[in-house]
């Protein structure tokens, strides 16, 4: 068995246990070099990585898998996320800085399994801690091969074995025994809600990312040929598989056939008749009112072909006009299937695309031209990502503005982790002097 993946829970949990003892001794220079070390390995690895991630799961493309992977190794913060604060009077100076944890146990998701394990490992190291990864059993190969890469890396550069390590199984009840394990410090829980209530019981530190059901609200004000853009690029992405993706549109009546007309030019496959939505319903939820899961991540011209609705051109994104009670609506599809449910104006479509997102405050989107109706919506939706005017894919770094991540952490609160949420904040407090006032 390669170094670096145990089939002993224990075992695991010991050799990440010992690599961070010598980690904690590490500069913060020293952190960043082995950073850079593991970033430089992974590049090449991009298109690669994302075979092997559809292969497994049979979720998502191979494209957009290799943009996330890309993205999360460039655009994830390091060291430079840990800021110190210093408060300095007559008496004395303190220092607030954030130190590393320990061992992190980290469960990913089948939906992002690289990108996630990615983001969260430069984080996680870049805040001193050592990391069990945890995941999920549709992506065990393909984790297990990055994390091995990402050790080999490490070990390459400093000398230091395990300090990234994985399982041979992925089982909920090691996964358990991980979370709850006495020489582990912190949960840091992407997977599924099974997972997170598993977490919430282990008595760490947790850090918790819920579920989701991202809204798109458009009204009459908007640009709606860059909003019909934005939305399909969002929603299309990776079949859909992002938590932060566009799971449904919520337009204004009075824009509402503009905003079909552009969505159509951009490879859009509109649904209104009521038998064709009966298809759709049949073939992407089951009768248990649960996603079909062997459509999770497939793409549009696949959903269509399963339902039995003919379609010979290539299509991006599935719209089907409903209410917002329809399953469509209701549930998180994880598919390049979404429904679109009009409005009288713009109070009741905010009304509900509350109703839609459920409270999760995970993620919404906005497009309007009003400056207050944009920041009306912002401060009722209350969603850790919130975009105005743009995809959703904005909201986690694929401008090229602001950092990078794949764990929303809505459930514990903090929103988009980076390194300084996966740090304990200590104070340090010297006292007469150091105040140049």
């Amino acid at each position: 068995m390669k170094s670096s993946i145990y089939s002993s829970v224990t075992d695991a949990v010991s050799a990440a246990k010992g690599a961070y003892s010598r980690y904690a001794e590490f500069t913060m220079n020293e952190r960043q070099e082995i950073l850079e070390a593991v970033k430089a390995a992974l590049r090449p690895l991009a298109d690669t990585l994302a075979q092997m991630a559809v292969e497994e799961t049979g979720m998502g493309n191979v494209r957009d898998k290799a943009t996330k992977i890309r993205l999360a190794i460039e655009k994830t913060p390091g060291v430079e996320d840990l800021l110190t604060e210093v408060n300095t009077g007559d008496h004395g100076m303190t220092l607030y800085e954030l130190a590393s944890f320990g061992v992190v146990c980290a469960v990913q998701p089948c939906t992002n399994p690289c990108a996630t394990l990615i983001s969260n490992t430069i984080g996680m190291l870049a805040a001193g801690n050592a990391v069990i990864h945890c995941p999920h059993p549709r992506a065990v190969k393909v984790s297990q091969f990055l994390t091995v890469t990402i050790s080999e890396a490490i070990r390459t550069v400093c000398g230091i074995d395990n300090l990234v390590v994985t399982l041979h199984e992925s089982l909920m009840g090691s996964t358990a025994e991980v979370m709850s394990h006495p020489d582990v410090d912190m949960v840091v829980c992407t997977g599924g809600s099974g997972s997170l209530r598993q977490a919430m019981l282990s008595g760490k530190k947790v850090i918790g990312a819920g579920p989701a059901n991202p809204v798109a609200i458009v009204d009459e004000t908007a640009d709606l040929a860059r909003a019909a853009r934005d939305i399909v690029q969002g929603a299309s992405f990776d079949n859909n598989l992002m938590c932060t993706s566009e799971k449904s549109i919520v337009v204004v009546e009075q824009a509402a056939d503009r905003l079909i007309y552009e969505l159509l030019k951009n490879g859009v496959y509109y649904v209104k008749d009521p038998v064709e939505i009966e298809k759709l319903l049949h073939t992407a939820v089951t009768e248990d009112f649960v996603i079909n899961k062997k459509l999770e991540g497939r793409s549009a011209n696949e959903i269509l072909q399963a339902a039995g609705i003919p379609c010979t051109t290539p299509v991006r994104l599935i719209v089907a006009e409903t209410t917002c009670m329809h399953p469509f609506a209701t549930l998180e599809l994880l598919m390049p299937l979404v429904p679109l449910i009009k409005a009288a104006d713009f109070e009741q479509a905010l009304e509900i695309a509350l109703d839609i997102e459920q409270g999760y405050k995970h993620t919404a989107t906005i497009h309007s031209e009003s400056i207050d109706r944009l920041n009306r919506a912002a401060r009722k939706m209350r969603t850790a990502v919130f975009v105005k005017n743009g995809a959703s894919l904005l909201g986690i770094g694929f401008d090229l503005e602001g950092h990078t991540s794949f764990t929303i952490a809505t459930t514990t609160g903090e929103g988009t982790t980076t390194a300084r949420h996966f740090a304990r904040r200590r104070r340090c407090t010297l006292t007469s002097g150091f105040s140049l006032r």
